[in-house]
């Protein structure tokens, strides 16, 4: 007797027979490889849940290439040892820790429900669920380093708050929200005295990425971790 398959997943299964036969079939020698002598990935790349950016799909990324975390919003919280339940530090520390990659990649994209839920709940109106307005607020750091600064700052005195934060158009251009939450999850990797050792000894480099759904672009922060440029010409 065959399990009786949900016809919405009729497709993934699909999927896995095909994977079989491209990979198992036609390269058994490379699972094989990664079976006996185990992962070696040089990437550890931070992602977000969303359906649409697949970090494996958008790279091309095959079996044991990538060394992969998701979550809402592609956040990296802060070192702490409170609280050891958790699975993106862990994830994070075996990546880096066991697995020794030699770069992490933070992976944002345009249009994320996370980023739309933090500009909600800065203007009021948190969203009603157990968990997601307390997670993506770990961007908030990010973005009043990276964005919201910039909005307030006088023109006789960069230093200075005088200006209020103007949130409706601030919703209107997320992508640099999405961006200064990028920015400051890589200033939040390097919390970690382990990354940070790396980093300084030059065996680990962290990078910030921002892919654009619409039209495909990817946009990557320069070294100095001060703006994003355009990669793919």
């Amino acid at each position: 007797m065959q399990a009786f398959i949900h016809p919405t997943l009729v497709k993934l299964l699909d999927g896995i027979k095909g994977f079989q036969q491209r990979v198992y079939e036609l390269d058994p020698a490379k699972m094989k490889a990664l079976v006996e002598h185990g992962q070696q990935p040089k990437v550890l790349l931070i992602a977000c849940s969303d359906s649409r950016v697949d970090p494996a799909l958008l790279t091309n990324a095959g079996p044991g290439d990538l060394f992969v975390l998701r979550n809402v919003a592609n956040l990296v919280p802060t070192y702490c040892m409170e609280g050891k339940h958790d699975g993106a530090r862990s994830a994070i520390e075996y990546a880096v820790r066991d697995l020794e990659v030699e770069h992490i990649v933070i992976l944002g994209h345009a249009h994320c429900g996370g980023i739309k839920a933090l500009l909600k709940t800065l203007s009021g109106q948190k969203p009603q669920r157990d968990f997601i307005g307390d997670w993506v607020s770990i961007a908030l750091d990010g973005c009043y380093r990276y964005v919201f600064e910039q909005l307030n700052a006088s023109e006789d005195d960069p230093e200075s708050s005088v200006r209020e934060i103007d949130l409706e158009s601030l919703c209107e251009h997320q992508h640099l929200v999405e961006r200064a939450a990028i920015r400051g999850s890589l200033d939040n990797l390097l919390t970690y005295p382990w990354i940070k050792q790396r980093v300084d000894a030059g065996t680990l480099d962290v990078h910030g990425w921002w892919f654009d759904l619409e039209n495909g672009d990817l946009w990557a922060t320069d070294a100095e971790n001060t703006a994003f440029l355009p990669v793919i010409e």
